[in-house]
Protein backbone atom coordinates (compact mmCIF):
# COMPACT_ATOMS: atom_id res chain seq x y z
CA UNK A 1 0.00 0.00 0.00
CA UNK A 2 1.17 3.41 -1.06
CA UNK A 3 0.46 6.65 -0.50
CA UNK A 4 1.10 10.16 -1.14
CA UNK A 5 2.80 12.34 1.85
CA UNK A 6 5.30 15.12 2.40
CA UNK A 7 9.26 14.16 1.87
CA UNK A 8 9.32 13.63 6.32
CA UNK A 9 5.82 10.92 6.11
CA UNK A 10 7.49 9.27 2.92
CA UNK A 11 11.22 8.34 4.15
CA UNK A 12 9.43 7.43 7.66
CA UNK A 13 7.25 4.94 5.42
CA UNK A 14 10.35 3.97 4.07
CA UNK A 15 12.39 3.20 6.38
CA UNK A 16 10.34 2.59 9.61
CA UNK A 17 11.44 -1.25 9.54
CA UNK A 18 12.96 -1.23 13.40
CA UNK A 19 11.30 -3.31 16.33
CA UNK A 20 10.48 0.59 17.74
CA UNK A 21 9.58 3.05 15.36
CA UNK A 22 8.89 6.81 16.62
CA UNK A 23 7.78 9.90 14.96
CA UNK A 24 7.99 13.11 18.20
CA UNK A 25 7.88 16.69 17.37
CA UNK A 26 5.28 19.98 16.63
CA UNK A 27 1.51 19.80 16.63
CA UNK A 28 -0.04 19.61 13.22
CA UNK A 29 3.09 18.61 11.91
CA UNK A 30 2.00 15.62 9.59
CA UNK A 31 3.00 13.19 12.33
CA UNK A 32 -0.36 10.83 12.50
CA UNK A 33 -1.31 11.41 9.18
CA UNK A 34 0.91 8.45 7.29
CA UNK A 35 0.00 6.24 10.28
CA UNK A 36 -3.70 5.59 8.72
CA UNK A 37 -2.22 3.87 5.56
CA UNK A 38 0.85 2.38 7.86
CA UNK A 39 -1.48 1.09 10.55
CA UNK A 40 -3.27 -1.37 7.62
CA UNK A 41 0.03 -2.28 6.68
CA UNK A 42 1.81 -3.74 9.60
CA UNK A 43 -2.03 -5.59 10.18
CA UNK A 44 -1.48 -7.11 7.04
CA UNK A 45 1.93 -8.03 7.44
CA UNK A 46 1.14 -9.98 10.65
CA UNK A 47 -2.05 -11.64 9.55
CA UNK A 48 -2.62 -14.98 10.43
CA UNK A 49 1.06 -14.62 12.89
CA UNK A 50 0.59 -15.30 16.70
CA UNK A 51 0.22 -12.41 18.91
CA UNK A 52 -2.05 -9.61 19.77
CA UNK A 53 -2.78 -6.35 17.66
CA UNK A 54 -2.85 -3.37 19.67
CA UNK A 55 -3.86 0.49 19.34
CA UNK A 56 -2.58 2.12 23.23
CA UNK A 57 -3.39 5.58 23.69
CA UNK A 58 -4.11 8.20 26.62
CA UNK A 59 -7.70 6.91 26.90
CA UNK A 60 -9.72 4.94 25.16
CA UNK A 61 -11.60 8.06 23.69
CA UNK A 62 -8.52 9.51 22.54
CA UNK A 63 -7.60 6.80 20.51
CA UNK A 64 -11.29 6.60 19.23
CA UNK A 65 -10.84 10.55 17.74
CA UNK A 66 -7.62 10.25 16.67
CA UNK A 67 -7.12 6.95 15.45
CA UNK A 68 -10.93 5.02 14.85
CA UNK A 69 -12.85 7.93 13.02
CA UNK A 70 -10.45 8.92 10.31
CA UNK A 71 -9.93 5.89 9.38
CA UNK A 72 -13.05 5.13 9.33
CA UNK A 73 -13.59 8.51 7.22
CA UNK A 74 -11.01 7.06 4.66
CA UNK A 75 -11.81 3.15 4.50
CA UNK A 76 -15.12 2.44 6.03
CA UNK A 77 -17.08 1.12 8.93
CA UNK A 78 -16.57 -2.11 7.13
CA UNK A 79 -12.89 -2.22 7.12
CA UNK A 80 -12.37 -0.45 10.19
CA UNK A 81 -15.41 -1.03 13.08
CA UNK A 82 -16.15 0.77 16.19
CA UNK A 83 -14.61 -0.19 19.55
CA UNK A 84 -16.71 -2.63 21.62
CA UNK A 85 -17.34 -3.26 24.94
CA UNK A 86 -14.52 -5.67 25.60
CA UNK A 87 -12.43 -2.69 24.24
CA UNK A 88 -11.85 -4.58 20.78
CA UNK A 89 -12.52 -3.28 17.10
CA UNK A 90 -12.11 -5.12 14.17
CA UNK A 91 -9.77 -3.47 11.40
CA UNK A 92 -8.80 -5.00 7.88
CA UNK A 93 -10.79 -8.29 9.31
CA UNK A 94 -8.33 -8.45 12.44
CA UNK A 95 -9.31 -8.10 16.01
CA UNK A 96 -7.09 -5.08 17.90
CA UNK A 97 -7.24 -4.48 21.32
CA UNK A 98 -7.82 -0.31 21.85
CA UNK A 99 -6.56 0.40 25.33
CA UNK A 100 -6.11 3.36 27.52
CA UNK A 101 -3.05 3.75 28.62
CA UNK A 102 -4.79 5.96 31.83
CA UNK A 103 -6.33 2.57 32.42
CA UNK A 104 -3.70 0.23 34.18
CA UNK A 105 -6.20 -2.41 34.99
CA UNK A 106 -7.30 -2.71 31.20
CA UNK A 107 -3.94 -2.47 29.95
CA UNK A 108 -3.19 -5.80 32.60
CA UNK A 109 -5.09 -7.77 30.52
CA UNK A 110 -2.03 -7.91 28.32
CA UNK A 111 0.06 -9.44 31.05
CA UNK A 112 1.41 -12.89 29.64
CA UNK A 113 0.36 -12.38 26.08
CA UNK A 114 2.59 -11.69 23.30
CA UNK A 115 1.81 -8.60 21.18
CA UNK A 116 2.87 -8.82 17.16
CA UNK A 117 1.61 -5.08 16.41
CA UNK A 118 0.98 -2.11 18.40
CA UNK A 119 0.49 1.62 17.50
CA UNK A 120 1.01 3.97 20.14
CA UNK A 121 -1.15 7.58 20.31
CA UNK A 122 0.50 9.88 22.71
CA UNK A 123 2.84 8.29 24.27
CA UNK A 124 4.78 10.83 26.45
CA UNK A 125 1.06 10.95 28.56
CA UNK A 126 1.16 7.03 29.32
CA UNK A 127 2.20 5.56 32.52
CA UNK A 128 5.45 4.08 32.55
CA UNK A 129 4.48 1.09 33.91
CA UNK A 130 2.08 0.54 30.95
CA UNK A 131 5.32 1.08 28.91
CA UNK A 132 7.47 -1.27 30.68
CA UNK A 133 4.86 -4.11 30.05
CA UNK A 134 4.83 -3.13 26.37
CA UNK A 135 8.42 -3.81 26.56
CA UNK A 136 7.74 -7.30 27.54
CA UNK A 137 5.21 -8.09 25.25
CA UNK A 138 6.69 -7.11 22.18
CA UNK A 139 8.65 -10.80 21.77
CA UNK A 140 8.26 -12.36 18.64
CA UNK A 141 10.87 -11.49 15.94
CA UNK A 142 8.23 -9.88 13.92
CA UNK A 143 6.60 -7.73 16.30
CA UNK A 144 6.62 -4.04 15.58
CA UNK A 145 5.79 -0.78 17.46
CA UNK A 146 4.65 2.37 15.42
CA UNK A 147 4.17 5.99 18.33
CA UNK A 148 3.81 9.43 17.87
CA UNK A 149 3.85 12.02 20.75
CA UNK A 150 4.67 15.42 21.69
CA UNK A 151 8.26 16.42 23.48
CA UNK A 152 8.00 16.67 26.91
CA UNK A 153 10.68 17.51 29.66
CA UNK A 154 14.19 16.18 28.37
CA UNK A 155 14.10 13.73 31.37
CA UNK A 156 10.76 12.74 30.54
CA UNK A 157 10.89 8.54 30.92
CA UNK A 158 10.32 8.13 27.10
CA UNK A 159 13.01 10.67 26.14
CA UNK A 160 15.17 8.15 28.23
CA UNK A 161 14.38 5.44 26.30
CA UNK A 162 14.27 7.31 22.67
CA UNK A 163 17.97 7.71 23.91
CA UNK A 164 18.32 4.34 24.91
CA UNK A 165 20.48 1.59 22.77
CA UNK A 166 17.48 -0.30 22.09
CA UNK A 167 16.06 -1.03 18.48
CA UNK A 168 14.83 2.41 17.39
CA UNK A 169 14.14 4.04 14.29
CA UNK A 170 13.12 8.10 15.47
CA UNK A 171 12.48 11.11 13.18
CA UNK A 172 11.36 14.61 14.77
CA UNK A 173 9.55 17.28 13.22
CA UNK A 174 8.21 20.96 12.99
CA UNK A 175 5.69 22.85 12.41
CA UNK A 176 7.02 23.54 8.74
CA UNK A 177 8.01 19.92 7.97
CA UNK A 178 4.51 19.69 7.25
CA UNK A 179 4.16 21.58 3.82
CA UNK A 180 -0.13 21.10 3.28
CA UNK A 181 -0.89 23.49 6.11
CA UNK A 182 -1.99 26.97 5.30
CA UNK A 183 0.62 29.55 5.81
CA UNK A 184 -1.85 31.82 7.72
CA UNK A 185 -2.59 28.61 10.30
CA UNK A 186 0.81 27.84 10.83
CA UNK A 187 1.61 31.54 11.75
CA UNK A 188 -1.25 32.01 14.04
CA UNK A 189 0.01 29.04 15.54
CA UNK A 190 3.39 30.28 16.28
CA UNK A 191 1.63 33.34 17.71
CA UNK A 192 -0.48 31.52 19.81
CA UNK A 193 2.61 29.82 21.38
CA UNK A 194 4.68 32.68 21.54
CA UNK A 195 7.02 33.06 24.83
CA UNK A 196 5.87 30.00 26.47
CA UNK A 197 7.79 26.67 26.56
CA UNK A 198 4.77 25.27 24.44
CA UNK A 199 6.58 26.95 21.52
CA UNK A 200 9.86 25.14 21.64
CA UNK A 201 7.99 22.05 21.58
CA UNK A 202 4.91 22.10 19.84
CA UNK A 203 6.38 24.79 16.91
CA UNK A 204 9.73 23.62 16.83
CA UNK A 205 9.50 20.13 18.17
CA UNK A 206 12.16 19.68 21.14
CA UNK A 207 12.24 18.52 24.61
CA UNK A 208 12.70 21.57 26.98
CA UNK A 209 12.57 21.71 30.20
CA UNK A 210 9.48 24.84 31.65
CA UNK A 211 11.45 26.83 33.52
CA UNK A 212 10.37 30.34 35.12
CA UNK A 213 7.33 32.02 34.42
CA UNK A 214 4.41 29.91 33.07
CA UNK A 215 2.59 33.24 31.57
CA UNK A 216 5.86 34.86 29.93
CA UNK A 217 3.69 36.67 27.57
CA UNK A 218 1.40 38.27 30.66
CA UNK A 219 4.13 38.69 33.01
CA UNK A 220 6.59 40.64 30.21
CA UNK A 221 3.64 42.52 28.81
CA UNK A 222 0.62 42.30 31.22
CA UNK A 223 -1.11 45.87 29.97
CA UNK A 224 -1.79 43.63 26.41
CA UNK A 225 -4.28 41.58 28.26
CA UNK A 226 -5.39 44.40 31.17
CA UNK A 227 -8.33 45.95 29.83
CA UNK A 228 -11.53 48.31 31.25
CA UNK A 229 -13.38 47.09 28.50
CA UNK A 230 -13.08 45.62 24.77
CA UNK A 231 -13.96 47.42 21.82
CA UNK A 232 -16.34 46.04 19.34
CA UNK A 233 -17.53 43.01 21.65
CA UNK A 234 -19.78 42.16 24.15
CA UNK A 235 -20.14 40.08 26.98
CA UNK A 236 -23.09 37.15 25.98
CA UNK A 237 -22.43 35.44 29.09
CA UNK A 238 -20.62 34.52 32.06
CA UNK A 239 -19.46 31.44 34.17
CA UNK A 240 -18.49 31.69 37.52
CA UNK A 241 -15.69 28.84 38.89
CA UNK A 242 -14.99 28.15 42.36
CA UNK A 243 -11.69 26.88 44.30
CA UNK A 244 -12.56 26.34 48.03
CA UNK A 245 -9.26 26.88 50.12
CA UNK A 246 -7.48 24.62 52.76
CA UNK A 247 -4.34 24.69 54.98
CA UNK A 248 -2.72 27.79 53.26
CA UNK A 249 -4.89 28.50 50.47
CA UNK A 250 -7.69 30.73 50.53
CA UNK A 251 -11.43 30.41 48.79
CA UNK A 252 -11.68 32.03 45.20
CA UNK A 253 -14.48 33.00 42.76
CA UNK A 254 -13.83 34.03 38.87
CA UNK A 255 -16.37 35.50 36.87
CA UNK A 256 -15.33 34.44 33.57
CA UNK A 257 -17.28 36.29 30.34
CA UNK A 258 -17.51 34.92 27.11
CA UNK A 259 -18.08 37.75 24.65
CA UNK A 260 -19.28 37.65 20.80
CA UNK A 261 -15.87 37.69 19.28
CA UNK A 262 -14.62 34.32 20.71
CA UNK A 263 -12.47 35.83 23.73
CA UNK A 264 -12.42 35.53 27.28
CA UNK A 265 -12.26 38.13 30.28
CA UNK A 266 -12.20 37.34 33.57
CA UNK A 267 -14.67 40.19 34.57
CA UNK A 268 -14.82 39.84 38.63
CA UNK A 269 -13.08 38.19 41.41
CA UNK A 270 -13.25 36.85 44.93
CA UNK A 271 -10.45 35.59 47.72
CA UNK A 272 -10.31 35.52 50.92
CA UNK A 273 -8.78 32.92 53.53
CA UNK A 274 -9.94 29.40 54.29
CA UNK A 275 -10.43 30.50 58.12
CA UNK A 276 -13.92 31.64 56.91
CA UNK A 277 -16.98 29.67 58.25
CA UNK A 278 -18.84 27.49 55.69
CA UNK A 279 -21.94 29.33 56.63
CA UNK A 280 -19.54 32.97 55.85
CA UNK A 281 -18.33 31.42 52.51
CA UNK A 282 -21.61 30.45 51.15
CA UNK A 283 -23.17 33.96 51.90
CA UNK A 284 -20.08 35.41 50.29
CA UNK A 285 -20.82 33.45 47.60
CA UNK A 286 -24.63 34.37 47.10
CA UNK A 287 -23.60 38.35 47.20
CA UNK A 288 -20.74 37.78 44.61
CA UNK A 289 -23.70 35.79 42.57
CA UNK A 290 -26.21 38.49 42.80
CA UNK A 291 -23.26 41.03 42.05
CA UNK A 292 -21.93 39.45 39.11
CA UNK A 293 -25.96 39.17 37.75
CA UNK A 294 -26.73 42.38 38.02
CA UNK A 295 -24.68 43.02 35.36
CA UNK A 296 -24.26 40.04 33.38
CA UNK A 297 -26.17 36.63 32.51
CA UNK A 298 -24.67 33.92 34.40
CA UNK A 299 -25.14 30.66 33.34
CA UNK A 300 -23.57 28.37 35.44
CA UNK A 301 -21.51 28.05 38.66
CA UNK A 302 -18.29 25.52 38.10
CA UNK A 303 -16.81 24.28 41.55
CA UNK A 304 -14.29 22.24 42.95
CA UNK A 305 -15.43 18.43 43.24
CA UNK A 306 -13.41 17.65 46.10
CA UNK A 307 -15.67 20.04 48.72
CA UNK A 308 -19.24 18.59 48.00
CA UNK A 309 -19.79 20.00 51.49
CA UNK A 310 -19.09 23.02 50.84
CA UNK A 311 -20.88 23.00 47.44
CA UNK A 312 -23.88 21.52 49.25
CA UNK A 313 -23.42 24.58 51.48
CA UNK A 314 -23.27 27.03 48.57
CA UNK A 315 -26.24 25.50 46.98
CA UNK A 316 -28.66 25.51 49.98
CA UNK A 317 -27.65 29.36 50.64
CA UNK A 318 -28.81 30.28 47.05
CA UNK A 319 -32.33 28.94 47.44
CA UNK A 320 -32.74 30.06 50.57
CA UNK A 321 -31.97 33.76 49.54
CA UNK A 322 -33.99 32.57 46.03
CA UNK A 323 -31.25 33.25 44.03
CA UNK A 324 -30.90 30.00 41.63
CA UNK A 325 -28.06 29.28 40.14
CA UNK A 326 -26.93 25.55 38.35
CA UNK A 327 -24.19 24.87 40.54
CA UNK A 328 -22.10 22.12 39.33
CA UNK A 329 -18.59 19.90 39.79
CA UNK A 330 -16.07 21.25 37.87
CA UNK A 331 -14.61 19.04 35.40
CA UNK A 332 -10.89 19.45 36.49
CA UNK A 333 -9.04 18.53 33.63
CA UNK A 334 -5.53 17.88 33.95
CA UNK A 335 -3.51 21.79 35.43
CA UNK A 336 -1.44 21.11 32.00
CA UNK A 337 -3.89 21.02 29.88
CA UNK A 338 -5.80 24.43 31.45
CA UNK A 339 -2.33 25.97 31.38
CA UNK A 340 -2.07 25.35 27.77
CA UNK A 341 -5.22 26.53 26.93
CA UNK A 342 -4.61 29.62 28.84
CA UNK A 343 -1.09 30.40 26.56
CA UNK A 344 -2.99 29.65 23.16
CA UNK A 345 -5.85 32.01 24.12
CA UNK A 346 -3.04 34.77 25.03
CA UNK A 347 -0.92 34.17 22.13
CA UNK A 348 -4.01 34.60 19.62
CA UNK A 349 -5.94 37.73 21.81
CA UNK A 350 -8.76 36.21 23.07
CA UNK A 351 -7.79 36.58 27.01
CA UNK A 352 -8.28 39.58 28.99
CA UNK A 353 -8.56 40.65 32.55
CA UNK A 354 -10.67 43.47 34.00
CA UNK A 355 -8.84 45.65 35.49
CA UNK A 356 -10.19 45.16 38.84
CA UNK A 357 -9.16 42.05 38.79
CA UNK A 358 -5.86 42.51 41.07
CA UNK A 359 -5.95 39.05 42.39
CA UNK A 360 -5.83 37.15 39.52
CA UNK A 361 -3.65 39.61 37.76
CA UNK A 362 -1.16 38.88 40.27
CA UNK A 363 -1.74 34.95 40.14
CA UNK A 364 -0.62 35.17 36.08
CA UNK A 365 2.25 37.22 37.10
CA UNK A 366 3.58 35.38 39.77
CA UNK A 367 3.00 31.49 38.21
CA UNK A 368 6.06 29.78 38.08
CA UNK A 369 6.75 26.14 37.39
CA UNK A 370 8.24 23.84 40.11
CA UNK A 371 12.19 23.88 39.27
CA UNK A 372 12.46 20.58 42.21
CA UNK A 373 10.78 18.58 39.86
CA UNK A 374 13.09 17.60 36.64
CA UNK A 375 11.45 15.05 34.74
CA UNK A 376 7.63 16.76 34.71
CA UNK A 377 6.27 19.68 34.71
CA UNK A 378 4.38 20.86 37.77
CA UNK A 379 3.02 24.18 38.50
CA UNK A 380 4.89 25.74 41.83
CA UNK A 381 2.08 25.18 44.94
CA UNK A 382 3.80 26.21 48.04
CA UNK A 383 2.04 28.97 49.57
CA UNK A 384 3.99 31.35 47.70
CA UNK A 385 1.86 32.53 45.03
CA UNK A 386 -1.94 32.49 44.31
CA UNK A 387 -3.33 29.12 42.99
CA UNK A 388 -6.63 29.75 44.07
CA UNK A 389 -7.49 32.61 41.62
CA UNK A 390 -5.66 30.38 39.36
CA UNK A 391 -7.90 27.59 39.65
CA UNK A 392 -11.13 29.27 40.18
CA UNK A 393 -10.68 30.77 36.72
CA UNK A 394 -9.39 27.90 34.99
CA UNK A 395 -12.90 25.98 36.47
CA UNK A 396 -15.14 28.59 34.58
CA UNK A 397 -13.53 27.60 31.39
CA UNK A 398 -12.28 24.40 31.12
CA UNK A 399 -15.23 22.46 30.10
CA UNK A 400 -15.44 24.83 26.75
CA UNK A 401 -11.44 24.19 25.75
CA UNK A 402 -12.31 22.32 22.50
CA UNK A 403 -14.87 24.61 21.68
CA UNK A 404 -12.86 27.74 21.82
CA UNK A 405 -9.32 26.23 20.65
CA UNK A 406 -9.58 24.72 17.12
CA UNK A 407 -8.02 21.70 16.82
CA UNK A 408 -7.77 20.76 20.62
CA UNK A 409 -7.02 17.82 21.14
CA UNK A 410 -7.36 15.81 24.78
Amino acid sequence: MRAPGSEKQLEYWRNATHRWNVKTGATRSGKTYMDYFLIPRRLIAVEGKEGLNVILGNTRETIRRNIILPMQEMYGIKRVGNICSDNSCMMFGQRVFCLGADNVAHVDRLRGSSIKYCYGDEVTTWKQDVFDMLKSRLDKPYSRFDGTCNPENPRHWFKAFLDSDADIYQQAYTIDDNPYLDPAFVENLKKEYAGTVLYDRYIRGLWVAAEGAIYRLFADNPDRFIVDDIPGQTIRRTVIGVDFGGGTSAHAFCCMGYTTGGALVVLDEYRQGAALTPEKLAQDFVDFLRRCRARWIVTDVYCDSAEQTLINGLRAACAAAGVGANIANALKRPINDRIRATCILMGAGRFFVARNCRETIDALKGALWDGKYVTEDVRLDDGTTNIDSLDAMEYSFEREIPALIDGWRI
